[in-house]
């Protein structure tokens, strides 16, 4: 399992404290360090069963530079936003956790953070 967090983030920290709390075995990405590529986002997207401006942080001050309130979300956008978000990675949603199922989620809850242990286990 891995955990894609920005150490500032406290719902990052939150999931870290659970994650270890139930002796998960799981790897950190600083994603704002280690900045995932176009492929990875796609990849983590498939395993949401999102788009990319479901995990898109729309407030977030680069957001408004870019005017993403006003992109279209649709099929011919697509590829637009996930540049926007391995080109500006604090826009991307946090944390983000694969499962070793195969699936990933957000794990912005103590709930999801439990779900994805659990597929971990399954």
């Amino acid at each position: 399992m891995e955990i894609w967090i920005n150490p500032a983030c406290s719902k990052c920290r939150s999931a870290i404290s659970l994650l270890d709390a139930e002796g998960a075995d799981y790897t950190v990405r600083r994603y704002l360090e280690d900045v995932p590529s176009e492929d990875e986002i796609r990849a983590v997207l498939g395993r949401l069963g999102l788009e990319p401006w479901d995990i898109t942080r729309t407030q977030e001050t680069e957001a408004k530079e870019l005017g993403l309130k006003d992109w279209p979300r649709d099929a011919s956008a697509r590829d637009r936003w996930i540049a926007a978000l391995a080109g500006h990675p604090r826009l991307i949603q946090r944390p983000i956790i694969t499962a070793d199922d195969g699936t990933a989620l957000v794990g912005r809850t103590e709930e999801a953070v439990t779900e994805a242990i659990s597929r971990g286990k399954s």
